[in-house]
């Protein structure tokens, strides 16, 4: 595993039931939720999410599904349910074939949930999402604590399909659904103070098992300067493949930055703060050499243990060149003008 050679065999085996024996219970009728049995539309209607309480049917939508089992990573796209449909596509969005659904949902790096690339789905049902809030604090005007579904209300869900590149190598692409990470954080107005901006994985190792073991500081944190906080391209999502977003891959909100190294796409964040320093990052407080603050795709610095000119996008055998900050140079480079990129990596 290259993201972390010295993990001891110990922290490969987590305490959790990975087989998930609690999700194949049989329920007794009065154990079974209104959800499960009302389609969607009416049951957000009973609920009063659509309509009176001025709630966005996408954030409603959110609400309602993180309570509901998520599809089977082997279903057929025929059979799990399109909850995003419709959707504008979002700035960039490439036109490349998605990786197929069962690769990006099986093959993950999320500590929280385990080390192997499978722990992630494996553990995925100890992650409970809903009630989720999130909390923006720091160099800004209006601090608060709010519902996920409240964060969201104000923004169209845009399909933004973008490739990910992970720092160990191996790509995807990824049918994104999510909103503007800029005009998120605009709602908070930022002062002139916010040079920085720093994201928080929740932390609880009851729901996120591999917490309890020391293999990284918890919580997980990453940051952003503003400039690139604010760009278009930068993402909070909260689906992906018209669905839902899996435990797995970070519900029920997660950063997507296309043009970094994956790490640098938080996981379930629960708190946004606006810093005038520079904020410590968990995977570059570790291994500074090895994983940069900016983390920004580029094929001609290598990493110290292997080169980052090529990747094998999953599903596909052969490698292919990786590009130039992931292939948005156009969208991106501009934000770098002047820096030494070889020394900033």
């Amino acid at each position: 595993m290259m993201l972390f050679d010295g993990i001891l065999s110990r922290y490969q085996s987590s305490p959790v039931n990975t087989l998930g024996i609690n999700s194949m219970l049989i329920k007794k009728p009065e154990d079974i939720s209104e959800a499960e049995v009302t389609d969607r539309k009416t049951y957000l209607s009973r609920r009063g999410f659509i309509g009176a309480a001025g709630l966005s049917l996408a954030a409603a939508a959110v609400w309602y599904y993180t309570r509901r089992a998520r599809p089977e990573p082997d279903q057929p796209a025929s059979a799990r349910p399109q909850l995003y449909a419709g959707l504008s596509k979002g700035l960039a969005s490439t036109d490349e074939i998605p990786t197929e659904y069962k690769h990006a949902t099986q093959y993950n790096n999320f500590y929280e949930l385990g080390t192997d690339k499978d722990d992630p789905v494996r553990n995925a049902h100890a992650l409970v999402t809903a009630p989720w809030s999130v909390t923006v604090s720091g160099e800004c005007e209006k601090p608060g604590m709010l519902a996920l579904e409240d964060f969201m209300k104000p923004h169209a869900l845009e399909e933004r399909t973008y490739r990910l590149r992970c720092v160990e190598t191996w790509s995807m692409v990824i049918p994104w659904v999510g909103f503007s990470l800029g005009d998120a954080l605009k709602r908070f107005q930022p002062t002139s103070r916010a040079k920085w901006v720093e994201f928080i994985t929740l932390y609880d190792p009851d729901r996120l098992p591999n917490q309890g073991w020391g293999v990284l500081d918890w919580p997980y944190r990453e940051g952003l300067r503003m400039d690139e906080a604010m760009h278009p391209l930068a993402t909070l999502a909260v689906g992906m493949y018209g669905e839902v977003l899996p435990n797995q891959n970070g519900a029920p909100l997660r950063l997507v930055v296309p043009w970094k190294y994956g790490f640098k796409s938080i996981k379930s964040i629960v708190a946004i703060r606006f810093t005038e320093d520079r904020p410590s990052t968990t995977w570059n407080d570790v291994f500074p050499r090895e994983y940069g603050f900016y983390a920004n795709v580029n094929p001609d610095v290598s990493h110290p243990r292997w080169s980052q000119a090529r990747e094998r996008r999953l599903g596909e055998f052969s490698k292919r060149n990786t590009l130039s900050f992931n292939g948005y140079a156009e969208q991106v480079a501009g934000l770098y003008k002047g820096m030494d990129l070889s020394r900033y990596y």
